[in-house]
């Protein structure tokens, strides 16, 4: 085995524990456990995370630049990998989960032109304060959270160290990126599904519904302030609970000015925030690549626990890849422009189709 130079600074000593961690996983694949996904690393204190690795063991320091991927779900799409690798200037890549393995980590790798992708599985919120974990995350050149559920991210990061090391790589900046539950944590507010996924029926018909949970004060982005995020949207027809989610978020005071970035399955939006412009990017196949760009100053008509909502003229901006938008002035060139209501239990379109 390759003796590591004993040098004093933190992410030599990173280094050399990344590596060993590996060696020991590789000898140790006759468990049960570690023989899931190849060479891992379990906490051996309380085995309440898992940690894989692809790539090179050693930490490197690269040059990084700003980027939100925001995708909606389903099938990965290449381009969110590919430009994150680019603007995280090919250095560490890791991967936040809640469940799952290691599945990202090879993919990836092809993808990003990385030094490594690392994977870090969360099964409680004991292992958010975790010294290793929590350098491996500060150290990162690039992030990207699965998806799954994420009432799992809010309850294991929120007022922990794992969230002050997210936001401490966004302030770098670097890219960031999510999908579908790690799309959801993204936004500045964030309907946080503590209870269940509600849907846009129950949604509009209470928009107080006790499986509307929503958060602030969690992960702070470049460029996302007033935003919260929607996903699986016309796969699953939700826009309906996006805009109620939008007027209880002016309802409660919460802002004044209610923004919502919602994409559909296979879709991502890539933020770019040193020019406040978003862009589309779809896998090829997916024949619906839209993402929805919606906002309401106005207060909503009817927003009451137990009754249905009343909220009119909503904007919206449909945009698909090859269009661009600008978050910074909320306005989009080579997509569609319409407005939807919710009245009477349904949403209303200012054109033919809600979508």
């Amino acid at each position: 085995m390759q003796i590591i130079p004993n040098k004093k600074s933190q992410r030599e000593s990173k280094a050399m524990f990344k590596a060993f961690a590996r060696f020991m996983s590789c000898i140790l694949l006759s468990s049960s456990l570690l023989a899931l996904s190849g060479c891992a690393y379990i906490d051996s204190a309380t085995g309440r995370y898992r940690y894989y690795i692809s790539g090179n063991p050693q930490d490197v320091q690269r040059e990084t630049r700003g980027l939100v991927v925001m995708q909606g779900g389903g099938d990965d799409v290449d381009e969110n990998y590919v430009q994150m690798g680019a603007l995280g200037g090919g250095g560490d890549f890791v991967v936040l989960r809640a469940s799952g393995a290691d599945e990202y980590n090879d993919y990836i790798l092809a993808l990003c032109g990385c030094d490594s992708v690392e994977t870090i599985v969360f099964n409680s919120r004991k292992n958010s304060s975790n010294p290793f974990v929590i350098e491996t995350i500060r150290n990162a050149e690039a992030l990207f959270i699965g998806g799954g559920d994420q009432s799992r991210y809010v309850k294991f990061w929120k007022g922990t160290p794992v969230e002050d090391a997210i936001n401490h790589l966004a302030a770098k900046p670097a890219p960031i990126g999510g999908t579908s539950a790690g799309m959801a944590v993204l936004g500045e507010l964030v309907y946080s599904a503590m209870l269940d996924s509600t849907t846009a029926e129950a949604a509009l018909a209470d928009p107080y519904y006790e499986g509307i949970t929503l958060e602030r004060d969690f992960l702070v982005l470049p460029g996302m302030a007033n935003i919260i995020t929607d996903q699986h949207l016309q796969e699953r027809d939700r826009i309906g609970r996006t805009l109620a989610f939008m007027a209880r978020l002016l309802q409660d005071g919460w802002t004044t000015d209610a923004r919502a970035i919602a994409a559909d399955r296979e879709t991502a939006v890539h933020f770019d925030p040193a020019t406040n412009t978003a862009t589309v990017h779809a896998t090829s196949d997916h024949e619906t690549p839209y993402a929805w760009f919606m906002r309401s100053t106005s207060m909503p008509q009817h927003c009451v626990q137990g009754e249905q909502l009343e909220f009119h003229g909503v904007d919206v901006y449909r945009l698909g890849p090859g269009g661009s938008f600008d978050v910074a002035n909320w306005r989009g060139s080579g997509g569609i422009e319409y407005q939807l209501s919710a009245k009477a239990g349904k949403v209303e379109s200012s054109r033919a189709e809600i979508y």
